[in-house]
């Protein structure tokens, strides 16, 4: 049986402005359209504006064979990120717009959600208030990211994979951080560690996966890939090892290639003018 998954909250275009092209992304569609790749029915629950930002996320989306028959389409500017590169492909962000109009999830929608096998959300969606309801009818892989414990403890009994990003920590404290989470509710907890790989905990099972060598340009999305092709993989009722070395292979390969998923298009006239 086909997996099928929804990724709910943001979606942005990623602004390269030294190369004058923007790129879809925001982590919920990222995460659905690497699971879509990966052999998933796709779905993406979010807002989009009215500008042409919107209409090439839009686009893209369609373009991937991603769902967004729940898409909200609102009369503002959609989200932006402005990202820089440095010489080794590692992205950092600038200038962020965020959404205007946040995700509040009506019957419909969750009507939606409960058809499918998981859904994915995290911290850049603004949907913490929506997870409850997510819970009630579906599994719910969530990115934490950065953020600490003091942040996500009150999320986490509504999470069933928690995802955390700790490039800086130790093995001893990224093992710490997992004994914590465990505790809190979630039966699969991510922490992924850049360069030096990610550990992985489910259901009393702990695998550290190291980093799977890349010609990297850009790391933008790498995070998002990982975690699409590691639910996917437990999904589809691979062993943990083998759905975290796939995760880790298929995000190496996403570091080869610019943008989040592809599909750039030239920066408007008007959004060039706006980041002057």
């Amino acid at each position: 049986m086909t997996t099928r998954m929804c990724g709910v909250g943001d979606n942005v275009v990623d602004r390269y402005l030294h190369a004058g092209l923007m790129y879809p992304g925001g982590s919920a569609a990222n995460v659905a359209v690497h699971s879509r790749r990966l052999g998933a029915t796709a779905g993406y629950l979010g807002v989009l504006g009215d500008d042409e930002a919107a209409a090439h996320v839009l686009k893209a989306l369609l373009a991937e064979d991603v769902d967004v028959t729940r898409v909200r389409h609102r009369a503002e500017p959609n989200s932006f990120a402005d990202v820089t590169l440095d010489d080794e492909g590692n992205r950092f962000f600038g200038t962020f717009q965020p959404p205007v109009t946040r995700i509040e999830l009506e019957d419909r929608d969750l009507a939606y959600l409960s058809g499918c096998d998981w859904v994915h959300t995290g911290h850049s969606s603004f949907t913490v208030s929506e997870v409850p309801k997510m819970h009630a009818v579906t599994a719910v892989a969530y990115d934490f990211s950065y953020q600490g414990l003091d942040v996500a403890a009150p999320v986490l009994p509504f999470v069933t994979a928690a995802m955390f990003s700790r490039a800086d920590d130790t093995e001893a404290e990224c093992l710490g951080l997992v004994e914590e989470v465990r505790g809190l509710g979630p039966d699969t907890v991510v922490v992924t560690r850049g360069t030096r790989g990610s550990i992985v905990w489910r259901r009393g099972e702990l695998v550290v996966q190291p980093a799977v060598p890349a010609r990297a340009v850009d790391t933008l999305g790498a995070g998002d890939a990982y975690f699409a092709a590691l639910m996917c993989g437990l999904s589809d009722g691979l062993a943990l090892p083998d759905a975290t070395a796939r995760a880790a292979a298929y995000a190496a390969a996403v570091c080869e290639h610019f943008g989040a998923f592809g599909h750039p298009t030239a920066i408007s006239d008007s959004r060039k003018e706006a980041a002057r």
